[in-house]
């Protein structure tokens, strides 16, 4: 939950007048991190202390899968007319250097404009494969390439706030589009 990039992006998008909610499942199974998710959304649903009337569902690494999934399982659903689109930071696309293990299901299911932000250097997001997987997305698609970084976001020789500045100003100019 105290990820650099899940800290800087909620606080920018909160200065900038958007409600974030930042939460954290511990242990890396997607299936767990799904129903911990859900949760999250149903809770968000039923709150009378916050009137939430659509959303942006996002996450980082397992926490973009995760948010892919939830997206993926409100089509067809009354939750449908909630999303307003998917924010994926650093989507494992595959395991490191396993091109062959494609994790792009869910994706391929969504109904909602998706913005990822991925390093062009990162091993478990491979450059040409998601490129080629996204031309058969049937919906509005953008990657924002941050050259030279890894699956953390980090470019040798930059300082890491310059690289969240850059990533976090892209991400409200996407949702400033989408709204």
């Amino acid at each position: 939950m105290n990820f650099h990039q899940l800290v800087s992006l909620t606080e920018f998008l909160a200065s900038n007048g958007i409600l974030c909610l930042r939460f954290t499942c511990k242990g890396p199974n997607l299936v767990y991190r799904i129903r911990a998710y859900r949760a999250v959304v149903e809770y968000l649903k039923s709150s009378k202390e916050y009137k939430v009337k659509s959303w942006f569902l996002g996450g980082r690494s397992m926490g973009s899968r995760a948010a892919a999934c939830i997206v993926k399982q409100c089509k067809d659903t009354a939750d449908e007319a909630f999303v307003q689109g998917l924010i994926c930071l650093s989507f494992p696309l595959h395991p490191a250097k396993q091109h062959s293990k494609l994790r792009s299901e869910d994706l391929l299911h969504v109904r909602h404009p998706i913005l990822l932000v991925s390093g062009s250097a990162d091993e478990m997001c491979d450059k040409n494969l998601l490129e080629s997987i996204l031309k058969i997305i049937p919906v509005t698609t953008r990657v924002y390439w941050v050259e030279g970084a890894g699956h953390a976001m980090e470019v040798k020789g930059q300082m890491t706030e310059n690289i969240m500045t850059e990533i976090n100003t892209e991400v409200l100019s996407w949702i400033k589009k989408i709204i």
